[in-house]
């Protein structure tokens, strides 16, 4: 803390979105946003150079999606507290994301108060989950339902959100900075998780779950 105040990192690749969240943090008088990114990569070194409280992060940035870098800061310092605030609303991603080492996840349509108070208690180390993923992820549990990706790991869901989105395995293993072979190894386990044998299929079910638009 900086203050008696919590200090938060915002990473999010549209800067008129950071500018309006930044105000509903800035009204809060425990709250101080020290930092902001616009992509993962960004989002990571921010986070190595101001060390924040709490780190705001979105999921659809460009280069390394918000779940490779969550998956990454995690790696570096394992009691970061990091609270996702997507426009994706698929427990899919709740489930991803807490895997990869998030706190907390709301959604862009959540009102202002809500963020404040999901920052409040993630900084508090404690989970905090919108109400409405919360009910239906409860839902899903007591129904004993898992989705349809709960098998893969969220290196292999990143590869998987990749691959869907056409890109080749040499993209792919430049944006991650991993091997080519690794990338088409994890290929081949993402396609036998999902039973599926084609990367148009991979396409297919991405778009059929709505993890990307046709």
């Amino acid at each position: 803390m900086n203050n008696g105040k919590i200090t938060v990192l915002l990473v999010d690749d549209h800067e008129v979105v950071r500018a309006g969240y930044g105000q509903v943090l800035s009204g809060a008088a425990d709250i101080e946003l020290i930092a902001e990114a616009g992509s993962g990569e960004e989002g990571y070194s921010a986070y190595v150079t101001h060390q924040p409280d709490v780190v705001i992060m979105d999921i659809s940035l460009p280069g390394i999606s918000g779940i490779e870098a969550i998956r990454r800061i995690t790696a570096r310092e394992d009691t970061a507290r990091i609270l996702v605030f997507s426009m994706h609303e698929d427990t899919v991603f709740v489930d991803q994301a807490l895997q990869a080492g998030a706190l907390g996840y709301i959604t862009k349509r959540s009102a202002a108060d809500t963020l404040v108070e999901a920052v409040r208690t993630v900084a508090g180390g404690q989970r905090y989950l919108d109400a409405a993923l919360a009910q239906t992820l409860a839902m899903e549990k007591t129904r004993g339902r898992s989705n349809t990706f709960s098998d893969l790991s969220t290196r292999e869901f990143e590869i998987f959100c990749l691959l869907a989105e056409g890109l080749q395995t040499n993209a792919i293993a430049e944006r991650l900075s991993i091997a080519p072979k690794t990338v088409a190894n994890y290929s081949t386990q993402i396609k036998y998780k999902l039973g599926v044998k084609t990367h148009a299929e991979i396409a297919h079910l991405a778009i059929r779950h709505g993890l990307i638009r046709p």
